[in-house]
């Protein structure tokens, strides 16, 4: 029995990216490049460094590895599609890998919500219950927690990538941004995408907002707890790495709730393409750089592989000139 035809009449998207601004291709490639060669290259560190050295393996540490993981799969999604799109002018993808890029993305940014929470939830016991986070944050605790947050992600890219796989597309096929993004998509649909949109507004708040309002909750209670300190200089620096983590943390969420917990009315696409940049390309390489290369304790475990290797290095070449 012959099989019923698709519904769908379009069978690959034209990505257009930055085609508005013909004149930035090369400069954009070249930022983007740097941007995603040091995202790597940082979070690779992290991950060597971390699962090399035993001081470094406490719950802080285990989720400032799955975090460069995360960052590494999340941006390795975007990217480099991002990046030949850049380099023809616009970039054609069939609608099965659509469709795939979409559920990563919405796979990797839940992920990091969530992980986001569990590590802010984590500095909370560490700072404001020390003596009971040896027994709440046992490193079985810190495992299930790192689990949940990667199983919680998998499940919330499910429902709208399903969503808008199952939608009509007719025609035109041109996305009106780099990689392929919820409501981009659904607007180059041509049936009904009032169920969608309403489901993926819900996902959303409950992802985005819930997550955000338990990472800042716990950074105001590590700050209240910090204001009793009472050595000046060790509030200024704990204020200093509280600073920063919160810097980072609502560029991600600030950005990714303007996108998507917002009413039907469209922001434009140059608003949206920028918005995207923020969370999709800058937060992956802030993120090493704010909550482990700043780190007293990672610094250190960094200059003990350099000096080991170095070491290794040196031997190394003493014995083959002696041969």
């Amino acid at each position: 029995m012959a099989m019923p035809p698709n519904k769908s009449a379009v069978t690959e998207f034209q990505l257009l990216g930055f085609q508005n601004i013909v004149e930035w291709q090369t400069l954009l490639f070249a930022i983007f490049l740097a941007v995603y060669t040091l995202t790597i290259a940082g979070n690779v560190v992290v991950i060597a460094v971390v699962s090399q050295q035993q001081l470094l393996h406490s719950p802080m540490y285990s989720f400032l590895k799955h975090l460069s993981c995360l960052e590494i799969c999340y941006t390795s999604t975007i990217v480099p599609l991002l990046l030949a799109s850049l380099l023809s002018g616009g970039r054609a993808i069939s609608f099965s890998a659509c469709m795939a890029q979409l559920y990563f993305f919405v796979f990797f940014g839940a992920t990091e919500c969530f992980l986001l929470a569990m590590m802010a939830c984590d500095r909370y016991l560490a700072i404001c219950r020390p003596l009971h986070y040896p027994v709440l944050m046992s490193p079985e605790t810190c495992t299930k927690l790192t689990a949940a947050s990667w199983l919680m992600g998998a499940g919330t890219g499910f429902l709208p990538s399903l969503m808008i796989s199952t939608l009509d597309f007719c025609g035109p096929n041109q996305i009106n941004h780099f990689f392929c993004d919820l409501h981009p998509l659904m607007q180059l649909s041509c049936s009904s995408v009032h169920v969608p949109e309403l489901a993926i507004f819900v996902l959303s708040i409950a992802v985005l907002c819930i997550c955000f309002f338990l990472t800042l909750m716990s950074y105001v209670l590590i700050v209240s707890s910090i204001l009793r300190i009472p050595s000046a200089s060790g509030r200024m620096k704990s204020f200093s790495t509280c600073g920063s983590h919160l810097a980072v943390v609502t560029i991600y969420y600030g950005t990714m709730i303007s996108m998507y917990v917002r009413p039907r009315a469209q922001l434009s696409p140059e608003i949206s393409k920028i918005a995207s940049v923020f969370y999709t390309v800058v937060t992956p390489l802030l993120n090493p750089v704010i909550y482990s290369l700043r780190n007293k304790d990672f610094k250190e475990a960094v200059r003990k592989v350099v000096r080991r290797k170095c070491g290794i290095y040196r031997v190394g070449v003493r014995g083959s000139s002696v041969v």
